[in-house]
């Protein structure tokens, strides 16, 4: 039946959103309107309203509508090779590639200085501690310097609400507030380059509700693409680096300890 019908320039997409957003946003047969004998379908009723007042400022004149740029959502458990993949064919389509984890560090660098999360938290050495004290012991002048160096630290890493946001996303995997994600994901459907060049969003949704917002704002992605890896495989890939920073930490530890062992010899002289 859907084949005999006579649908509209713009298929079953809703033609207000492709002319107002520029987003393939599929419609839905409760929101149905005809005009010159096609049937166009829209994705609100306020959208086919809106349609009925002014039919002809939607539809194809003298050329055919306009398509938006392929829009890919790439998704896959840590370690599947997202990125690996994203690049590739972010540089064979000619599309910008998106990584949204190292984007939002991106944001709060600046700050923070250095990349924060479980993947970048380092141990907090106990030798390192011991060894400030026992240098403070030798130079009388190190307590006061120390003290102004973190004053400098503090001063400087004093984050917005919406920094603060990202952050304890990155540590703890809180979720985005919907406003937080409206400053940084609209900006890839509908403003410059991106709304006429496309791209590939690397790790976006990550969640139930990350999705649900891109559905209630009208973010349609044209593919979504899930990668799924066996557990052996990402063993394989994230294991060894983790053991190379473990050893480097190890090494670090007997280094310190050589170093308080020397700081203690010169106290004791």
């Amino acid at each position: 039946k859907e084949k005999k019908r006579h649908m509209g320039d713009t298929k079953h997409f809703c033609p207000v959103s492709l002319k107002e957003n520029f987003v393939l946003y599929p419609g839905l047969y409760e929101h149905a309107a005809k005009y010159q004998e096609k049937i166009y379908y829209f994705s609100t009723s306020e959208y086919r309203d809106k349609f009925l007042k002014n039919p002809e400022e939607y539809v194809a004149h003298n050329e055919p509508i306009q398509a938006p740029p392929l829009r890919v959502c790439l998704l896959g458990t840590h370690g599947a090779g997202k990125t690996t993949c994203a690049r590739q064919i972010a540089d064979k389509l000619g599309i910008f590639h998106i990584q949204f984890e190292e984007y939002l560090q991106e944001l709060i660098l600046p700050k923070t200085k250095e990349k924060v999360g479980p993947d970048f938290d380092e141990e907090p050495e106990e030798d390192d501690n011991k060894m400030t004290i026992l240098s403070q012991e030798l130079d009388n002048f190190s307590q006061t310097m120390t003290k102004t160096e973190t004053e400098k630290s503090k001063q400087e890493v004093e984050l917005t609400d919406e920094e603060e946001a990202i952050k304890a996303n990155l540590m703890d995997n809180e979720a985005l507030p919907p406003e937080v994600l409206d400053n940084i994901v609209l900006d890839w459907w509908r403003k410059e380059p991106f709304r006429s060049t496309g791209f590939i969003l690397d790790g976006f949704p990550r969640t139930l509700d990350e999705a649900q917002y891109l559905s209630e704002r009208g973010l349609c992605p044209d593919v979504a693409v899930y990668i799924q890896v066996e557990e052996s495989d990402v063993l394989d890939r994230l294991f060894p680096p983790r053991l190379k920073k473990w050893k480097e930490r190890q090494y670090r530890k007997m280094e310190n300890k050589k170093k308080l062992k020397d700081l203690k010899a010169k106290i004791r002289v």
